[in-house]
């Protein structure tokens, strides 16, 4: 049994470094997304404008990781696996967003322990996110 070390701070959202280092991740993410050939299922599940979901994921993480609530407070409950049931999500789409948010973590720096704590529960979260088997 693995014992985990405790967080040196007191939220992940102090962790990364506050709303600019959230910002900076959703970027990268994004920008990833439209530049790596390797996630374009990912990319083509997103439409052709990314500014909106841009915007969405930042407020939405700022809050997830222990930040300011910016997207409860604009949108209400994030209601996460109904606001995606519109798009296919299978086992691609699900490792392609982990792969291009990892990635997005270790091009801004995230630092280390932090960033295997986050893979872990964005591939959680993007596991229960599926709504087709393949």
């Amino acid at each position: 049994m693995q014992i985990e070390e405790k967080s040196p701070f007191d939220t992940p959202f102090a962790w990364i470094g506050g709303e600019d280092r959230v910002r900076a991740l959703t970027e990268r993410f994004y920008d990833l997304m439209d530049l790596e050939p390797h996630y374009l299922a990912l990319r083509a599940a997103h439409g052709p404008d990314l500014a909106n979901a841009r915007e969405r994921l930042f407020m939405f993480l700022c809050g997830w990781l222990g930040g300011p609530n910016h997207y409860v407070e604009q949108h209400g409950h994030p209601r996460l696996r109904m606001r995606h049931m519109p798009f296919a999500i299978g086992i691609k789409e699900r490792d392609q967003w982990v792969a291009c948010m990892d990635q997005a973590m270790g091009e801004t720096n995230v630092p280390e322990g932090l960033r295997e704590r986050l893979k872990n529960s964005f591939f959680q979260t993007a596991d229960w996110m599926r709504n087709k088997g393949v």
